[in-house]
């Protein structure tokens, strides 16, 4: 499982112009499902963004979570995260889960970490003001 994580002071996911979900200050997590991926780790990446620490304390120091904060987070899925260019212009995109498996672990890191979604599978725009800007790639 690979999560693009981004620190945001707001975002917000819409589909066909309807916005179906939208936070204020908290995480933007577009997440990809592997093929080979199950639910103990998708359990172990949830629980890895939960205490991730990227947010500052009162020392200015990247020492708290999104828990510690009270963000809210907003979970994406992204099977191109899982794209691979090392050879050619065109992306492959065989390490991805295929999409049935890819929802169900999608959704229980989704719920797992009381999160926001985007709709599965839609053509989705999504709009982020990064904080930071904090970007960090979490791969389990």
């Amino acid at each position: 499982m690979r999560a693009v994580v981004q620190r945001v002071a707001s975002a917000a996911v819409t589909v066909d112009g309807e916005q179906v979900a939208a936070i204020g200050a908290g995480l933007l997590v577009l997440l990809g499902v592997h093929a080979s991926d199950e639910e103990p780790v998708a359990d172990r990446m949830a629980d890895k963004l939960l205490a991730l620490r990227i947010f500052e304390d009162g020392d200015g120091r990247m020492n708290l979570s999104a828990t510690d904060i009270g963000g809210e987070i907003l979970c994406v899925s992204n099977f191109t995260v899982y794209g691979d260019s090392r050879k050619g212009n065109r992306p492959s995109f065989t390490q991805a889960a295929r999409p049935e498996a890819a929802q169900v672990l999608y959704e229980r890191v989704r719920e797992r970490l009381g999160a926001q979604g985007g709709v599965f599978a839609a053509h989705m725009r999504v709009e982020l003001v990064n904080d930071g800007p904090v970007t960090l790639v979490v791969e389990l």
